[in-house]
């Protein structure tokens, strides 16, 4: 075996190395990236669910007012209606509160403005929009990842071509091409691991 055989083997198994690390993060983001996109329809249904509720309280609120307006309701029950209207208008505040913290998430909403409990516990809600911008990132961190892995596979490949070749000059445009396509794969691995590292 020549001394080209082993420098060229030595370079493919750094790459290979380098490829089966970029995979193994790119697996790990994509699993990341279809639990975000659970989370992201669980949080939306969870904020749809309080819009209806606060709708029905609303109607509710809307058509007792009505009928105290319009005398529709006899005297001795006015206090008790109306009593029932304030409770109404608290939920409905309530609610706006709630799908505020369901669509923006704890964080952005502040403390003082904490009222969606998750597992017994305030301030613990990740917002739908902040999983969309998880997403985003993990995308952008997946296509890059995706690049640098088909970046890999090609190098691989030119390398092996290189230790086949037995024509001196194509052998080194073949191990220089090799080298120059695992810098840009592990180029695009360190982008994508910068990205990822973006979420919050």
């Amino acid at each position: 075996m020549s001394n080209f055989e082993i420098k060229t083997g030595v370079f493919i198994a750094i790459f290979a190395a380098f490829m089966a690390v970029n995979d193994l993060f790119a697996g790990k983001y994509g699993d990341d990236e279809i639990m975000n996109t659970n989370n992201k329809a669980a949080a939306y249904q969870w904020y749809q669910s309080k819009s209806i509720k606060q709708s029905l309280a609303e109607g509710e609120s809307s058509l007792l007012s009505s009928l105290l307006e319009s005398n529709a309701i006899a005297a001795k029950s006015e206090d008790g209606i109306k009593n029932h209207i304030n409770k109404l208008n608290f939920k409905i505040k309530k609610y706006e509160k709630e799908k505020a913290e369901i669509l923006l998430g704890s964080k952005q909403v502040g403390k003082e403005n904490w009222i969606q409990d998750v597992d017994g516990e305030l301030g613990k809600v990740i917002g739908a929009k902040e999983i969309e911008k998880n997403l985003e990132i993990l995308g952008s961190a997946g296509d890059k990842f995706d690049l640098a892995t088909l970046f890999f596979q090609i190098c691989l490949v030119i390398g092996a071509i290189a230790i086949i070749i037995k024509q001196e000059k194509m052998q080194m445009l073949f191990f220089v091409f090799m080298i120059v396509l695992g810098c840009f794969g592990t180029l695009f691995s360190y982008q994508a691991l910068m990205i990822a590292g973006q979420i919050s």
